[in-house]
């Protein structure tokens, strides 16, 4: 997904994800029973014949069994900007790239245990994830969000106003790589930020890790998002969609790489389409 955030074909993207049976991941309505990220549990209905290759995004291979952890664990306590904020990305083309709010639970966690102050968010679509983080900080807090995509941005702008957070943000209307090669100019920037969630384009995921790593602190936290990529890690290249093939052979090399950093502890979770969380040792 190249230089800037969020690179895809979209048209052939779009085309797969506005299947009708793909349509029910991201409900407008926010009582249904249903809303994940790019998560397709269901079985096949119009995709029977066709096939799509995001069918089988989640390891849990059970519509039911997700909707049990959303309804029972997520919902409940999802704040209400949260909640509309799924709900307009619902009308956004691009829909699929919505994060999912088991995810976000996870995110908010994280950020409470760490006590996190000064984050920053490479990759931020609508902002389900920025508004998240804008309301888990305290009110002094900062977050750096990033993304060439300013209209998606502008779709969830009004929530985050209504949620009183837009102060915390300091929006980056540009591709990420710029932004942190400037940061790193100034070595007051290295090690300042607690806190870096990443869900941007998977082929420069290994170079955003390396400026990352000088920006966060020790001890601090990077969230990749999308590390598992549908499963398709485990399945033969052949096998593989071609949508899907060069985001996998780059998410293959960064699982590699991030393993064998000894200067992060690491540890990759089965949540949405996979989450790899790295604390920096040193």
């Amino acid at each position: 997904m190249a230089s800037v955030i969020g690179v895809h074909n979209f048209a052939a993207l779009k085309a797969v994800y506005e299947r009708p049976s793909l349509r029910w991941i991201l409900q407008p309505k926010m009582q249904l029973p249903f809303s994940g990220r790019r998560m397709n549990l269901q079985s096949k209905t119009s995709d029977e014949v066709e096939g799509s290759p995001f069918d089988h995004k989640g390891l849990l291979q059970s519509r039911e069994l997700y909707q049990y952890i959303l309804e029972t664990s997520v919902y409940p306590r999802e704040p209400a900007p949260l909640k509309e904020i799924r709900g307009i990305t619902e009308n956004h083309p691009e829909f699929f790239m919505g994060a999912s709010p088991d995810s976000g639970q996870l995110i908010v966690m994280l950020l409470d245990m760490l006590n996190g102050k000064n984050t920053i968010e490479l990759g931020v679509f609508t902002g389900y994830s920025l508004l998240l983080t804008a309301l888990t900080i305290p009110d002094d807090g900062k977050i750096l969000a990033i993304d060439p995509d300013l209209k998606s941005y502008e779709m969830g702008l009004p929530i985050i106003q209504k949620a009183g957070v837009e102060h915390k943000i300091n929006f980056k209307h540009s591709p990420a790589l710029p932004v942190l090669d400037k940061l790193l100019e100034d070595d007051n920037n290295k090690s300042s930020f607690d806190f870096a969630f990443v869900d941007a384009d998977k082929t420069n995921y290994g170079n955003y890790h390396e400026r990352l790593m000088q920006l966060v602190k020790v001890g601090g936290l990077i969230v990749y998002d999308n590390t598992l990529w549908y499963g398709t890690l485990v399945m033969p290249e052949e096998s593989v969609h071609e949508l899907m093939r060069s985001e996998r052979s780059y998410l293959l090399e960064l699982n590699r790489s991030l393993a064998a950093d000894t200067r992060i502890q690491i540890s990759q979770v089965p949540l949405g389409d996979g989450m790899t969380i790295c604390r920096r040792l040193f």
